[in-house]
């Protein structure tokens, strides 16, 4: 069984939760795009876990972990990553973790040109969070980038470092006008932080290959939304890679397996974080009353997000990119002091109704069509069963299944492991 998590919105749709919730049914999560730009967070019995590079199955003690080849990852958050985990009680060996040897090393010099880029803008950034992704995949398709398997061949990263040096050099130091970098410190930091992660480098392709072939179930876990993939979302505010779920077997280093499932995350409401158009945007007061009740705050980066109702052109849109089979409705329970709840249906644009997510570039000119429907307002954490939901939820909930023409199958009514309904 190979099956897909991936967000259906702009990110933060509560996919740590759902993975750290079924990864007790599969043998190994993988994650298999993006690096330390965005968070998972999982509350459980031991705590509260922010994740960035580490697949979110870290917390449970029987499943591998898989950092795929389709990632970018900061060596030097990596290893701060893991001593927070290993600080609160987490087990992490080569075991448990495998990283491949062909995903890209986020340098320090990516985090400073996406620093340096961002500022140049000013008014016109993208809203990046400054760590480095966007550089560090240019220069993968560039093909002049460092991969964690060359930190098992010292001799010859260290022949390479001058050639790579020279040639960002002509960017960040004639180009912004920065100190120039220099080999002694990209040395000092291969040596600093690539050091204590050999031990967990191997070929993950064959690895997942050979585990497939065994009967393992793996589960993918994907970072941001549909709206946020490079090819399908509001280019230029998108990551720099593929979240959509039909890259998950070629992000891990596994083109020649299919999915058996594509299961979509989105929350009972939308949210963003960062830059670009988001049609359905609460302000003023009552985007604090929201944002407020669903603690809704970056996981990587802290900023507030941007809040809004539930959005059904976009998560439309977002179910067909991800190839959804179903859906794992989040944080219904934030909704429970509403005695109206507000759906965006369509769009308005030029005085034409749209029903399907438009051209991204005419999304900053399109209006959001409201309609309200009758909330709940009453604590609904206890929830355990369908029948256990008030009357007024359960039709939201059946709402959004029509509207968005895909089946929801869980529905969280609160942040610990085991609160959420099971639907069918």
């Amino acid at each position: 069984m190979l099956t897909s998590i991936c967000g259906i919105n702009w990110g933060d749709e509560g996919k740590g939760r759902m993975v750290d919730l079924l990864s007790a049914d599969y043998d190994i999560v993988c994650r298999y795009q993006g690096g330390n730009n965005a968070g998972h967070t999982v509350i459980n019995e031991r705590g509260k876990f922010i994740l960035n590079l580490l697949p979110s199955g870290i917390l449970r003690e029987n499943v591998v972990n898989v950092l795929g080849p389709g990632m970018v990852v900061d060596i030097k958050h990596l290893n701060e990553e893991i001593a927070r985990l290993r600080e609160k009680g987490i087990k992490i060996t080569p075991d448990n973790l495998k990283i491949s040897d062909r995903a890209v090393i986020t340098m320090p010099y990516h985090v400073l040109l996406d620093c340096l880029e961002e500022d140049r803008l000013a008014g016109k950034k993208f809203g990046s969070t400054r760590r480095g992704i966007a550089p560090a995949y240019a220069d993968r398709y560039m093909k002049k980038c460092f991969r964690m398997g060359e930190l098992l061949y010292p001799e010859l990263l260290k022949k390479k470092i001058p050639d790579i040096i020279e040639w960002k050099n002509l960017t960040v130091a004639l180009g912004y006008g920065h100190a120039p970098l220099t080999c002694e410190e990209t040395e000092e930091y291969f040596r600093l932080y690539g050091e204590p992660l050999k031990e967990y480098i191997v070929d993950t392709g064959l690895f997942l290959n050979d585990a497939a072939r065994a009967g393992k179930k793996i589960l993918f876990e994907a970072q941001l939304g549909a709206l946020r993939d490079v090819d399908f979302g509001i280019l230029p505010f998108t990551s720099s890679s593929s979240t959509i779920a039909a890259f998950a077997p070629i992000g891990a280093g596994v083109p020649n397996l299919k999915l058996d499932r594509s299961i979509g995350i989105m929350k009972a409401y939308s949210t963003c974080v960062g830059e670009g158009p988001f049609t359905a945007e609460y302000f003023g007061e009552k985007a604090e009353k929201l944002r407020e009740a669903g603690g809704e705050y970056g996981a990587a980066t802290g900023r507030p997000r941007r809040v809004g109702p539930f959005d059904v052109v976009a998560s439309k849109y977002g179910v067909r990119c991800q190839g959804a089979d179903e859906i794992a409705l989040t944080k219904l329970d934030v909704l429970s002091g509403y005695e109206e709840i507000e759906i965006c249906t369509a769009y308005e644009l030029g005085g034409k109704i749209l029903h399907e997510f438009p051209y991204p570039d005419v999304l900053d000119s399109c209006k959001p069509v409201l309609e309200t429907v009758k909330g709940w307002n009453c604590d609904i954490t206890g929830c355990r069963r369908p029948q256990d939901l008030p009357k007024e939820a359960l039709d939201y909930i059946h709402l959004i299944e029509e509207l968005c023409e895909c089946n929801i199958t869980y529905v969280s009514v609160g942040a610990e492991r085991d609160e959420y309904v099971k639907m069918k």
